[in-house]
C-alpha cells in the first residue's frame, strides 16, 4: 500500500550504571506482568532547558536525571509506578503514574504534590502518559487494563484554570499521546493504530480520524512524539522500532533499537532539536538517532 520506509540504524546515548540496577525482590508491577526480574524499566523522556533528560523506572518508583553527558543521578524515590514524564515551562516535573494519578515534583527539591487523582471523586483506572499544550492545558490518558475486550480507557484534558474535560471515552488502551503543531488536533495510540480528534475553539471537541491504520508489533503503539512538519513519531512496543509516520499516515522511517525489543517513549533533544531520545526497558538504555526534521518545540521550551 505504501513505498518501503527508510531504515535507520540507532546507537547508545546512556546505559543506567550497575550501581543503580534493583536487585532482590521483584516489584509489584514486575510479579503482576509474570514477566523476566527487570533491574530497571525506562520509561517517559523529557529534556528540561539546561539539556538535563528525565526519565522514569517505572517498578521502582524512581525518576532518573541523566546530564548532557550521559552521567545518572537519582532524582526521586517514592512508592508509585511512575510512567509518563512532561516538564511545565516553569521547570516542575509532573508524571502520570499509574498507581497515585498525575503527580508534580519541584525540580530543586523534589517534593511531590498530587495534582489529580479522583476524577468526579472517582479513582482513575491507572493513567499512563501526558503532554502539555502551549497554553498549559494538561492531555493526558487513564489507561489502566482497558483492551479489545474492556475499552474502557479515557483522554482527559486538566485545563490551565483546573478545569478537568472528558476528551474520549471508551478506548481501548490509550497510551501515548501529542498534539500537532497547530495543536488542534490530538494523536492517541490505542490497540495497534493511532487516532485522532479535532480540538476546537473554546475548547469545544471535533471529529475523530484515523491518522495511522497500523502500528507494527506484538504491544501496539506506546509513546509518541511530532515533529515540525507534523510528522508522527510513534514507538511500536515490544518490537525494537520506533515508526515516524507522515501527517497522511505513511510509513517514513523505521528505527530500531540497537540493545532490546522494549522501546517505550521518545523525546526530540540536542541543540538543534534534531536527535530523537529513545527509552529502551529491557537493556535499560537510552538511544539515540539523528533526524532530518526538528521536533515540536516542547511546553518546557516555550
Amino acid at each position: 500500500m505504501y513505498p518501503a520506509p527508510l531504515n535507520l540504524d540507532t546507537e547508545v546515548f546512556t546505559r543506567i550504571p550497575s550501581n543503580l540496577h534493583k536487585t532482590g525482590q521483584p516489584s509489584v508491577w514486575v510479579s503482576h506482568r509474570g514477566s523476566e526480574p527487570y533491574h530497571s524499566f525506562l520509561e517517559g523522556p523529557s529534556f528540561d532547558r539546561d539539556g538535563n533528560l528525565f526519565c522514569v523506572d517505572i517498578p521502582y518508583g524512581r525518576i532518573f536525571r541523566i546530564s548532557p553527558d550521559g552521567k545518572w543521578e537519582v532524582f526521586t524515590e517514592y512508592d508509585g509506578e511512575p510512567n509518563g514524564l512532561k516538564i511545565h515551562k516553569d521547570g516542575t516535573i509532573y508524571v502520570a503514574d499509574h498507581k497515585l494519578g498525575i503527580l508534580k515534583f519541584d525540580p530543586k527539591s523534589a517534593q511531590r504534590t498530587v495534582v489529580i487523582d479522583r476524577p468526579n471523586y472517582e479513582r482513575f483506572k491507572g493513567v499512563n502518559d501526558l503532554t502539555f499544550a502551549r497554553n498549559g492545558d494538561l492531555y493526558f490518558t487513564d489507561q489502566g487494563r482497558s483492551d479489545l475486550r474492556n475499552p474502557n480507557g479515557t483522554v482527559y484534558r486538566l485545563r490551565a484554570d483546573g478545569t478537568l474535560d472528558t476528551i474520549w471515552s471508551g478506548l481501548a488502551s490509550p497510551n501515548g499521546l501529542v498534539l500537532n503543531n497547530k495543536e488542534n488536533e490530538l494523536y492517541i495510540g490505542v490497540t495497534n493504530r493511532v487516532v485522532g480528534i479535532g480540538l476546537g475553539a473554546n475548547y469545544s471537541i471535533g471529529k475523530a480520524f484515523l491518522p495511522v491504520s497500523a502500528v507494527g508489533g506484538p504491544r501496539g503503539p506506546d509513546g509518541m512524539a511530532v515533529d515540525e512538519e507534523d510528522n508522527i513519531v510513534v514507538v511500536a512496543a515490544g518490537y525494537g522500532t520506533v515508526w515516524v509516520f507522515s501527517k497522511f499516515g505513511e510509513p517514513v522511517f523505521r528505527i530500531k533499537s540497537c540493545t532490546g525489543l522494549r522501546t517505550t517513549h521518545v523525546a526530540y533533544g540536542g541543540e538543534d532539536n534534531r536527535t530523537l531520545f529513545i527509552t529502551e526497558g529491557h537493556a535499560g538504555a537510552i538511544l539515540k538517532v539523528r533526524l532530518p526534521t526538528p521536533g515540536k518545540k516542547m511546553y518546557s521550551h516555550c
